[in-house]
């Protein structure tokens, strides 16, 4: 076990296994809905992350089994003006995006409810996993507003323009089959297994070149948002740079003894 120090917060809960971090959202008493205090601790503890040389992975979820997170704090933002809404909405957004942005992998482990702005935080994890129980969706509109932590623009880079609109327009909750079925998460868990197989998938994941895990993030994440050519000679880029390093020969060799490759975390 990594022997660094967690730091503390008022509601986030954090554990460590080995080289992975895992972070809870621990407001059970408002099912972990999400607050500007909260947004502020998930932005504190995903900078401290990355910033560990001794953690690879991150795996976010919620304390309990009924939601993962149910929303962002609707007492917080009922009496808001436009300057101020809009305030939040691009917080929101800075802080969803370090997690989109980490250079290591970021897992979400979606155990029950993920609504509004907690579904937003779980499409800009890298990749999703979701108890038999997790229901998703983005209700803002029934309330009269919309998504304003980047559902509006994850959710149809993800699952496509026509299946994003009609979720967002219709305000319509998804159970976990349905959410699997349109590329939403990746795979469905039993919810007793849900964390240890987030944790395995990400310990699976460490096992691989660190650079190169974190050139492929990287490529995938700023490729989405480049035009196909742009893309690829990012693509061939980092290819090239990876052609440079220890870890690109120490796995070919590897191969070629027919051994397991021994990288070094960087």
């Amino acid at each position: 076990m990594s022997t660094s120090t967690l730091p503390t917060y008022q509601n986030l809960r954090l554990e460590r296994r080995d080289a992975v971090t895992i972070l809870y959202v621990n407001r059970p008493q408002v099912m972990n809905a999400i607050n500007r205090e909260t947004l502020a601790e998930i932005g504190d503890a995903t900078r401290a992350f990355v910033a560990d040389a001794t953690q690879g992975a991150l795996v976010v979820t919620g304390s309990g089994e009924k939601a993962f997170i149910s929303g962002a704090d609707i007492n917080e933002l009922a009496p808001l003006g436009p300057a101020a809404a809009e305030d939040i909405s691009r917080f929101g957004q800075s802080v969803v995006d370090q997690l989109e942005q980490s250079p290591k992998p970021v897992i979400a482990a979606v155990n029950g409810f993920a609504f509004g702005g907690g579904c937003e935080l779980a499409l800009a994890c890298h990749m999703r996993l979701a108890s038999e129980n997790a229901v998703m969706g983005l209700p803002e509109v029934k309330l009269g507003i919309i998504p304003g932590y980047g559902g509006t623009q994850r959710l149809p880079r993800l699952v496509g323009p026509g299946r994003a609109l009609e979720l967002i327009l219709s305000a319509r909750n998804i159970k976990a089959d349905e959410a699997e079925r349109i590329g939403l998460v990746n795979r469905i868990v039993p919810q007793a297994e849900l964390l240890n197989e987030a944790v395995k998938l990400a310990q699976a994941i460490l096992k691989n070149g660190p650079l190169a895990v974190q050139a492929a993030l990287e490529c995938v994440v700023r490729g989405m948002q480049l035009p196909l050519d742009q893309g690829l000679r990012f693509e061939s880029g980092r290819f090239g740079i990876l052609a440079s390093s220890d870890d690109m020969h120490e796995g070919l060799q590897a191969f070629l003894d027919k051994r397991p490759a021994a990288f070094k975390r960087q």
